[in-house]
């Protein structure tokens, strides 16, 4: 069931976007309810022997951090020794039963079945940061910034994110109840079903400036594609290329690496996007852009915000660093480190490891730190509905206006040379 050999592959003109494949190890950022730390205690009671050796193994051999474990179990290690072990590791690595995996290969492929809300924890509190287009939690009523207080009528404090989303898929094909409370004073419940749900990770918005807007929400298997296509009906639309381009990342969890590494390959001619390093070699990578810029030059704005994380962090990092883009926002959130998915035993279960730590193009670790923007700019200025208003707002900011001005004079001299043609 586990396909340890999945590709990420993607074709454009002029464009060979690489893979990254470790072996048997599918390298993956973590997708909604995975894109924070995870705290619940792995679930290891039904693991025999040979996976136990296996967790062990693989931890000792691939986990970011050398734990020295030769010399600590002297015996046949049991189910409370390695559970032990993996509370030691980083919040991100953590053992996957087989519903687990399936709901990260479904993400990573551009679907899954649940309510289409990504969370995360603040001081113990369950937060929705984003409900998806269309799905059952937005057609709800479901709000950014609502605080989820029961799942099912069991209190979510101090809860991990994990947690919680056990919680709503124990309701199977039942509705789940969730309630919530909004702005600290109005509780409110919601009977909603789960659904399968078809991730929509890009949308795009031209504005009569011929300056575009494009949302990217997650990276999965499809989001190269996406932007493309995006890209490409918006520069047929606007009968020209487009003056500029304003790429939203905020409250973005994250996603596969490979995701981010190929769209930040389509705006940069040459330069480093992102440096992988580990303690075995598949890991210490270093990934360049191949030559071909999909926007010609055009100035690039990148929004971000506290909730922009790992994948998203990677694409903000390359355009800016090879000074490609302006960042625009808040501090990211710092999420600097690698998971890949190891198979265990026949391959319906996994341990999802720390295996390395990237690094910007200027030799930065965001771990922990997060990506300050070139502008800083609260949230709440901009409006997170109103296209239009996010790109007057960011278009009438200095460091990008005279980056757009500049491409206005080139737009108008290539526009009169057609005309004398």
């Amino acid at each position: 069931m586990l396909n340890t050999t999945l590709t990420f592959r993607a074709i454009y003109p002029a464009k060979f976007f690489t893979q990254l494949c470790f072996i048997t190890l599918v390298t993956l950022f973590c997708l909604v309810f995975q894109s924070f730390p995870s705290i619940a205690k792995p679930s290891l009671e039904t693991l025999h022997r040979q996976q136990l050796n296996e967790i062990l193994f693989n931890i000792h051999t691939y986990y970011v951090d050398d734990l020295k474990l030769q010399n600590s179990f002297v015996s046949q290690p049991n189910n409370d020794q390695v559970e032990a072990l993996l509370e030691q590791l980083d919040p991100y690595s953590k053992y996957l039963n087989e519903n687990e995996l399936d709901a990260i290969f479904s993400n990573t492929n551009g679907r899954y079945t649940g309510l289409g809300i990504e969370v995360k924890m603040n001081n113990g509190r369950v937060y929705i940061v984003n409900t998806l287009s269309n799905s059952p939690a937005e057609q709800a009523g479901l709000q950014i910034n609502d605080e989820v207080v029961a799942i099912n009528h069991q209190p979510v404090m101090n809860k991990s994110i994990d947690e919680v989303a056990t919680l709503i898929r124990e309701s199977g094909l039942d509705a789940v109840n969730v309630s919530i409370m909004r702005k600290e004073s109005t509780a409110l419940s919601f009977s909603i079903k789960r659904q399968q749900i078809t991730l929509e990770s890009v949308h795009g918005y031209l504005s009569d400036s011929g300056v575009a807007l494009l949302s990217i929400n997650t990276f999965n298997n499809h989001t190269l594609h996406d932007v493309a296509r995006e890209l490409a009906k918006m520069q047929v639309n606007n009968s020209f290329p487009l003056s500029g381009l304003i790429i939203d990342l905020r409250d973005n969890p994250g996603g596969t690496l490979q995701g981010a590494i190929e769209v930040a390959d389509l705006f940069l001619d040459s330069g480093i996007i992102v440096s992988t390093k580990g303690r075995f070699n598949e890991a210490n990578q270093r990934y360049t852009a191949h030559s071909g810029d999909i926007l010609e030059g055009a100035p690039i704005a990148v929004l971000i915000n506290e909730n922009s994380a790992s994948a998203a962090e990677i694409l903000a990092a390359a355009l800016r660093d090879n000074q490609r883009a302006t960042l625009i926002g808040e501090t990211s959130f710092g999420k600097g480190s690698v998971q890949s998915l190891i198979p265990l035993g026949n391959g319906n279960t996994a341990l999802k490891l720390t295996t390395a730590r990237y690094y910007t193009p200027l030799g930065q670790s965001i771990d922990g730190k997060g990506i300050t923007p070139d502008v800083s700019i609260n949230q709440t200025i901009l409006s997170e509905i109103n296209q239009d208003v996010i790109i007057k707002n960011i278009q009438e900011l200095a460091l990008f206006s005279s980056l757009l001005d500049r491409q206005d004079k080139k737009q108008l001299t290539a526009k009169q040379f057609a005309i004398m043609q």
